[in-house]
Formats: C-alpha cells, structure tokens, sequence
C-alpha cells in the first residue's frame, strides 16, 4: 500500500471532490461519488490530526463536507462545474492554508 501521508492534502481534497462528483455525474450512483469523497476525507483527516490534531482534523472535514453541500444550492445560481470548482477552490484552499503550508 502507498504511503499516503506524503500527499499533500489540497489536491487530495480536490480529487474527491471534482472525481466524486464526476464519478456520480457518469455512473449515475450518487453514493459511489459519496465514497469517493468520504475516502479522500479519510487520507486527509489522518494527516490534518497530525498537524493541528483534533480541532483541524474536525474544522477541516467539517468544511470539506459543509463545501459539497453549499455546491447544490449554487449550482442553480452559477451551474453545475463552476459550482463544484468553486467550492472544491476553497476547500482545498483552506487545506493548504490551515494544514499543508504548515508540514
């Protein structure tokens, strides 16, 4: 198995989010995009812990998710990718912010 603690976690964040998205988009099965970026979350909380332990471990991942939801009701607004870029920005901005920069 990969060593997934050398991956920096904005990009991380970013695939879950753009590929769980596309994942669903294409195979129709809402919950495979889900896994996708529960499994991204999962790499990433480890490494957040590690950092800054809990509390960014939890802040982190509680944006991350807080992201996916906001991206549906802005999709109506802007449209489906830009919302999903939009959000993934800022999430995986925060991650490089509050926890890669830092490593």
């Amino acid at each position: 198995m990969p060593d997934l603690t050398r991956v920096p976690t904005a990009p991380l964040l970013a695939g879950g989010l753009v590929g769980g998205f596309a994942l669903a988009q294409q195979t129709g099965v809402r919950p495979l995009g889900g896994a996708a970026m529960l499994a991204a979350n999962a790499v990433a909380a480890r490494q957040w812990y590690a950092v800054g332990g809990a509390p960014l471990a939890a802040g982190l991942t509680a944006g991350y998710w807080t992201a996916m939801g906001v991206s549906h009701p802005l999709a109506k607004k802007v449209g489906t990718w830009p919302s999903v870029l939009g959000v993934t920005a800022v999430s995986a901005g925060a991650a490089w912010l509050l926890a890669d920069r830092r490593r």
